[in-house]
């Protein structure tokens, strides 16, 4: 990636991107005479001060000749005396570089030059392209054909009216968006406290709304069946003719039942075999609750990974404009003029790939470094019996990262990047295809997608808790993702009431988050009268506030699944009773060490309620 960054800054030019470039090569606002190319007239030229692209025929932008001028029309030009006059009072030349101003009139104007075609619309510069103004587009009174010359010219670039109206909303309101930012941050730090004391309430809430619902649902089908089948008995001993339709709503009826006792009946099992794990759950809350209290910092891990993965970022896009721009200049004759286009050729042009395959790499080695950093953290917290001699674990945590398993954290994203590629290459090809008959090949692809989509969380989960354990034994990957397999294999009810019941609390804060942030935004953006739609900078606000959420949860998250770990492997070191084996967990966490392990009627169980959830899901 630095070779791809040198070799195209070197070969690139980014600035014509940004301003654009003429029929002959020069970029806009650019001295370019020590880049002349070769038997093009024109080309070489000090284009300084001249950073709008001028389009000959608005009609036919891309095949028109373009020209770089200091000014934009700032008035309809119907006339040869009009442009003459404009170039005079100006300065902004609007025909070819070689037409001197008072030789406009003797020129013939077309959209292959010399000069533009007429008329020439008022227009503003629009990305430093001169485009037909839309600000005066609703005028009543407007020009059909400038109207018409208006529409088609968005059309060809992409931007739309109601496109400005929206940016011009987030440009007049982006002091109340800072500030609700804010005020979504805070949500989520309360959402954090109220997590830590109030998760075992809503805990068992949870637990208690579903055993309850079950059974409620339940009698009331068998309710309902029984009442169907007394309508029916009713009828018959009165000779009342009995329709067909009514007996199969009592055999449904009756099947619904059924299948709803049999359900609420393993659910029920299912919550009292996962008592004592669902138990640990609201334990492990209260311990995650305690670790982020003594180490604050690790609230704004997410902060640090932000700032990197953002400068990150723009060194991809800014390396991106280089290598897209890295192009042999070469003529075109088919507009009836010479025009130059740049063509990316040899090794240049796969370039691109690499960049995207580096992209994905990155983005998730820096997303692995920040799990290691706070499962570290979280482990070394967890094995210190007095938390008051703790010092600065966190920058413990970052040191052991960057001096022994930086190469382990790289090899875990790696495998996560070798996932992501197939399907990415699926999913491209499921667009292609998108209005294919054939129905099958588009079935299996969705399959694959899905499949793969599967093992790629499933990796992800398997890498997290992998980082805790390279953490906590100092282990290199492969070992330590084989452990950390072991320890989820003879844990499984715990890790599942962890992933299920932990996970779906977790989610219900960040959507208390993002309903708050979003209940603030639509009473204080809707008394703002310079908005044409507040909806949308509220839209942005939900998404915002929901990332705020999920970077605040999700620490807590990472610290839940650290801890289980570590409850995991000081269960299966120490014993409590021993000499020299004492637990490292706190008294709440023993008490849930001391529940006996899942046995085979448990695992029955659970085959049993991830079959019909498979059922159900189908």
């Amino acid at each position: 990636m630095v070779y791809m960054a040198v070799y195209s800054i070197m070969r690139g030019d980014a600035r014509r991107l940004l301003f654009g470039y003429d029929s002959f090569g020069n970029t806009c606002d650019q001295d370019n005479t020590g880049n002349p190319i070769a038997n093009i007239s024109h080309s070489g030229m000090d284009t300084s001060g001249h950073q709008n692209v001028f389009f000959f025929d608005v009609f036919d932008p891309f095949n028109a000749m373009q020209v770089c001028v200091t000014k934009c029309p700032t008035e309809d030009l119907k006339t040869k005396e009009q442009v003459k006059k404009f170039a005079e009072e100006t300065g902004s030349k609007l025909c070819r570089y070689d037409i001197p101003v008072e030789d406009y009139l003797d020129q013939e104007f077309g959209k292959q030059g010399p000069c533009p075609s007429l008329p020439i619309f008022e227009s503003a510069s629009v990305l430093y392209r001169c485009a037909p103004d839309p600000l005066a587009f609703a005028s009543n009174d407007m020009d059909p054909l400038r109207k018409n010359a208006t529409i088609e010219f968005y059309k060809i670039f992409g931007f739309d009216d109601i496109f400005r109206k929206v940016l011009s909303d987030f440009y007049s309101s982006w002091r109340e968006i800072i500030v609700l930012c804010v005020v979504a941050v805070v949500i989520a730090f309360v959402m954090v406290l109220l997590m830590r004391f109030l998760a075992s309430v809503i805990v068992w809430m949870i637990v208690i709304l579903a055993a309850i619902g079950s059974i409620a649902g339940t009698a009331f089908l068998w309710w309902t069946y029984y009442q169907t089948k007394q309508d029916i008995n009713k009828n018959e001993s009165l000779d009342i003719p009995i329709l067909g339709i009514e007996i199969d709503n009592e055999l449904a009826f009756l099947v619904f039942s059924i299948i709803a006792t049999v359900l609420t009946v393993i659910l029920l099992l299912i919550l009292l075999v996962m008592r004592k794990r669902i138990s640990l759950v609201v334990a492990l809350f209260h311990e995650a609750g305690k670790c982020l209290a003594n180490m604050p910092f690790l609230l704004i891990q997410p902060l640090w990974t932000f700032i990197i993965l953002a400068a990150f970022l723009v060194y991809w896009v800014i390396v991106l404009a280089y290598i897209s721009t890295t192009g042999y200049p070469t003529a075109d004759y088919e507009k009836g003029f010479v025009s130059v286009k740049y063509v990316l050729e040899g090794v240049a042009s796969h370039f691109w790939w690499i960049h995207l395959i580096g992209l994905i790499w990155v983005a998730e080695f820096i997303l692995a470094c920040q799990q290691f950093v706070i499962a570290g953290a979280t482990a070394n917290w967890f094995f210190t019996r007095n938390k008051g001699d703790l010092t600065c674990p966190i920058g413990k945590s970052i040191c052991r990262l960057i001096l022994h398993h930086i190469g382990s954290v790289a090899f875990g994203s790696l495998i996560i990047l070798i996932v992501k590629i197939p399907r990415y290459i699926l999913m491209y090809i499921q667009a292609k295809t998108e209005g294919s008959e054939n129905s099958c090949a588009k079935c299996c692809i969705k399959c694959c997608i899905c499949c793969l989509w599967c093992l790629e969380k499933v990796l992800k989960f398997l890498n997290q808790n992998a980082y805790t354990i390279i953490a906590i034994d100092g282990t290199s990957f492969c070992s330590a993702a084989q452990k950390a397999f072991s320890i989820i294999a003879n844990n499984v009810l715990r890790v599942a009431a962890i992933n299920s019941v932990g996970a779906f609390v977790l989610f219900l804060g960040k959507i208390g988050v993002m309903a708050a942030t979003c209940a603030v935004s639509v009473v204080w953006l809707k008394s703002l009268p310079d908005l044409h739609y507040y909806a949308i900078p509220v839209l942005l606000l939900c998404i915002f506030s929901f990332l705020i959420a999920h970077c605040f949860l999700s620490v807590y998250e990472m610290v839940i699944d650290a801890l289980l770990l570590c409850f995991c492997e000081d269960t299966a070191l120490n014993d409590g009773v021993s000499p020299g084996k004492d637990y490292y967990m706190s008294a709440s966490l023993m008490v849930c060490a001391s529940s006996v392990h899942f046995n085979a009627f448990c695992m029955f169980v659970l085959h049993i309620s991830n079959y019909f959830m498979c059922i159900h899901i189908s």
